[in-house]
């Protein structure tokens, strides 16, 4: 793929764009400063900034808001994120096609996952991993974030299945981002706000809620209420999102989650309806992460892949 040319034919517009600029803004979405995916890439911040400038020019919408702390993705900022890792993927498919190497890959494979992403993200991943590599041995451990973090710096672990947006470490770490989903309001069947196609963070005041005792979910869920000066009423907190989708079903409460933990029915087949929440709201990062600078293993850079190709189930 060759340089920006726009052309107007017959009422159409003809978008063309780089590789190179895709990848400049998946960094920039990841990282959320232009500095920081100048780093992460290894390159000027104004070879960044102006990727970035003209891949909006040529789409015709802004991706990011400028704020003075850094990069805030926009709405449609977000619908392009998943085109875009679909382009790279996709190119990464076709490379991998014309590979004549034919050497399989053998040998042991360590990784790491939180909880929420092991049951949501991981197992399409390693799915497509074994298929595709049956004679790697695969080892994984589920624990919190911070731990992950520590074992990847430590070398105890190839890569992770991790949320991004709460990560620590980013010096240290390199990281794709898999997957963006936003805040959705859980209500059960015929709740008043359902009646909404959207509502407010206002709107869920005095409102019973199910909290999610998760680490990697429970601390951002906490900030996104006070950021709107809400204080919920919990009536429960659990480990479990089954446990979540029964109260709410039940109508014991509501919770607010982000969107890939979804699904209209709890497990006694109850119906769950979602809701989309108005306002600036952050969003949950979901990516593979690997220690930055340090060579990959064939066994390593295959997940990867695998995890390029991940298609998120809505």
């Amino acid at each position: 793929m060759r340089g920006l040319v726009r052309e107007i034919s017959r009422g159409i517009r003809i978008v063309a764009f780089t590789l190179k600029q895709l990848r400049y803004f998946l960094a920039a979405a990841e990282s959320g400063t232009v500095s920081g995916a100048a780093q992460a890439l290894a390159i000027s911040q104004s070879s960044v900034t102006e990727a970035i400038r003209e891949l909006e020019a040529d789409l015709g919408v802004r991706l990011f808001d400028r704020h003075p702390r850094g990069l805030e993705i926009t709405h449609r900022g977000h619908q392009f994120l998943r085109h875009a890792q679909g382009i790279l993927t996709s190119v990464a498919d076709a490379r991998q096609a014309l590979d004549q190497d034919g050497a399989r890959v053998t040998g042991r494979l360590h990784i790491g996952v939180t909880s929420l992403v092991a049951g949501y993200v991981l197992s399409d991943i390693l799915s497509r991993f074994r298929r595709a590599n049956p004679e790697v041995e695969v080892t994984a451990l589920e624990d919190n974030g911070d731990y992950l973090e520590h074992l990847l710096v430590g070398g105890e672990l190839d890569v992770a299945v991790m949320l991004t947006s709460t990560l620590r470490d980013r010096m240290a770490l390199q990281v794709e981002i898999l997957d963006v989903s936003p805040y959705q309001l859980w209500l059960p069947n015929g709740h008043r706000l359902a009646t909404q196609t959207s509502v407010s963070i206002e709107d869920l005041a005095g409102e019973p809620m199910i909290m999610l005792r998760l680490d990697e979910i429970e601390e951002p869920t906490r900030r996104l209420l006070a950021a709107f000066g809400a204080r919920p009423r919990v009536a429960f907190r659990t480990r479990s999102v089954e446990a979540v989708r029964s109260l709410v079903a039940t109508g014991a409460g509501i919770a607010l989650l982000p969107e890939m933990a979804y699904r209209r029915w709890s497990l006694e087949g109850d119906p769950i309806v979602s809701r989309d929440v108005s306002g600036t709201l952050p969003v949950v990062q979901v990516g593979v992460v690997w220690r930055r600078g340090t060579p990959l293993s064939a066994q390593a850079r295959e997940f990867i892949h695998a995890a390029q190709s991940h298609r998120p189930l809505r």
